[in-house]
């Protein structure tokens, strides 16, 4: 079989699923290890009260940052060639959800792109090849390839039929008509496009049924979820000595991978979408400053001194580099960069008064107090916004009554639109709290270029209290119990690659979840180890 035939019947597979953004079938040999690997047979659909939980999971496309660190740990590509030739992911705010994850003819187009830029480069690394060949046709060194690839790439073992049409790629390579390379670089080329292409490298796939899964499988969603890439040498080989099926050795394993860096990178990747700083308004300086601030924090709340995460929000100290600290008024740090404690009337504390998250949820080249309000509501206490109705303009500005020159009377026609005031009372007081700090966080008393417009800073949650400020926000939040539960949800939601469901299971995991959160003063290790110790963790369903 040529591998433009085997290829070709790939990306058909990926155009079939891409109405429905799932695989629903695994590929032959996934039904095999579920039964061969650690995996116990389907169970019935209908199942009693006290039977384990297996919350519903779907096959997933890798998002693009996903697929970079992979390409980059199978293949030594470090060039980031999905974010360069893919087009980007949806966010949600994750990027990996899988109702987004709708694949067009153009996206397939650019997967094939994808996988010729990834093997032109690869073919010739001498890292992936654990031999020399002797000659272009060297048929043991090319099995030794594919057999040291294969199984990495689709992240499970291989028998030897699936292995045969990778192993015929050296005699296609070695045809008369190839003359483009050497015959084993070639074929080393065709194998790892394949590879790229195939839909169980590309996807997440689980087999059918509701069952424990594989240890290969658990192996999987343990790297993605704590480091956002394949699984490594050293857990592949944890899955191949089923260390990961019982729960006492997976404890052991999950430790292990936590003290990762990549843990680390994750984490901070989780936030930055979560918070919607993954991407901001400012040049590349002040943005990296905002960047090391922000990870700073995380990193010794959660990694370092590892305290409850409500110390993120809490935190009366930040990290700043002495630019950061004239940006933001603060007192200047003895070296290049320190923590610095907030003066006690500026108003700040934690994570909220950062650039990095002040940036996020601006609007019309000026801060937004809707789509501020908006990201209170949404991420950190879980409460949905209905969207505007379709009539409205939200791309234009509230040009307010009379030609209002301050912000808070332009944003007081919100009030008085019949079509518009009930969303806008959620939202537009608790923005104008936050209104004394600008979209690059920096603190003001006036409208931007307006001296005339005083800024008062007072905002409201309706039904819950009044604060002024980063530090009230968050001490409103804390004292109402809002974000712990909803930094769960959040959580999940990022894990699971779909919004949590309103179903028994959902709704049982998201109470152990903040069940074991709190029991553990709300260590952010132990919330992700109470998720990776769960039943719902280790099984598969595909019932809703």
């Amino acid at each position: 079989m040529r591998v433009g035939q085997l290829t070709r019947g790939w990306l058909l597979i990926l155009l079939c699923s891409a109405c429905s953004g799932v695989i629903s079938q695994p590929q032959p040999g996934a039904a095999k290890l579920a039964a061969a690997d650690g995996g116990s047979a389907p169970l019935p659909a209908a199942r009693d009260a006290g039977a384990p939980r297996a919350v519903t999971s779907l096959s997933r496309r890798l998002s693009r940052a996903e697929l970079d660190h992979s390409l980059a740990d199978l293949f030594g590509d470090t060039t980031a060639p999905a974010t360069r030739l893919l087009p980007e992911d949806s966010y949600s705010p994750y990027d990996n959800d899988v109702d987004t994850q709708l694949a067009s003819s153009a996206f397939v187009d650019s997967l094939s792109a994808l996988a010729r830029d990834v093997a032109e480069r690869a073919a010739g690394n001498a890292d992936l090849l654990p031999c020399v060949p002797k000659n272009p046709k060297d048929a043991e060194c090319f099995r030794q390839v594919v057999t040291r690839l294969v199984p990495r790439a689709l992240r499970r073992p291989v028998t030897d039929a699936e292995l045969a049409p990778y192993l015929d790629l050296l005699e296609l390579a070695n045809a008369p008509e190839q003359t483009a390379r050497p015959g084993f670089e070639m074929a080393l080329s065709l194998l790892i496009q394949a590879l790229v292409l195939d839909p169980e490298f590309l996807y997440r796939v689980e087999a059918a049924g509701t069952r424990t899964l594989s240890d290969y499988e658990i192996a999987t969603r343990m790297a993605y979820l704590l480091w956002g890439t394949t699984p490594d040498q050293a857990l592949f080989a944890d899955a191949l000595a089923r260390r990961l099926v019982p729960v006492a050795e997976r404890k052991k394993v999950f430790e292990r991978m936590w003290q990762d860096p990549r843990t680390r990178q994750q984490i901070a990747r989780f936030h930055a979408l979560w918070l919607g700083y993954r991407a901001i308004p400012h040049d590349a300086a002040l943005a990296a400053s905002f960047a090391r601030e922000t990870s700073a924090l995380l990193e010794r709340v959660i990694f370092d001194d590892a305290t409850s995460y409500l110390d993120v929000f809490k935190a009366d100290e930040t990290y700043v580099d002495k630019t950061l600290a004239e940006h933001y008024g603060l007192p200047a740090p003895d070296k290049d960069a320190a923590w610095v404690r907030y003066p006690s009337e500026s108003k700040r504390a934690g994570i909220l008064s950062h650039g990095s998250v002040l940036s996020a949820f601006s609007k019309f080249s000026d801060t937004s107090p809707t789509q501020r309000g908006i990201f209170v509501r949404t991420r950190l206490m879980c409460q949905p916004i209905p969207p505007p109705p379709p009539t409205v303009a939200a791309d234009k500005p509230p040009a307010g009554t009379n030609a209002a020159v301050c912000k808070v009377d332009r944003y007081s026609q919100h009030r008085s639109d019949s079509a518009c005031a009930s969303c806008h009372a959620l939202t537009d007081a608790i923005g104008f709290g936050l209104e004394r700090f600008d979209n690059a966080g920096r603190y003001r008393t006036h409208d931007e270029g307006h001296n005339e417009c005083a800024i008062s800073g007072e905002g409201e949650i309706a039904g819950v209290g009044k604060f002024a400020g980063p530090q009230e926000l968050a001490e409103l939040l804390l004292d109402n119990d809002s974000i712990a539960p909803c930094v769960v949800e959040q959580l999940a939601q990022f894990a699971l690659g779909r919004a949590p469901l309103a179903n028994s299971d959902d709704a049982a995991l998201l109470a152990e979840l903040r069940e074991a959160f709190a029991k553990h003063d709300h260590s952010f290790a132990a919330l992700i180890e109470a998720f990776v110790l769960s039943d719902a963790f280790a099984r598969h369903t595909e019932q809703p």
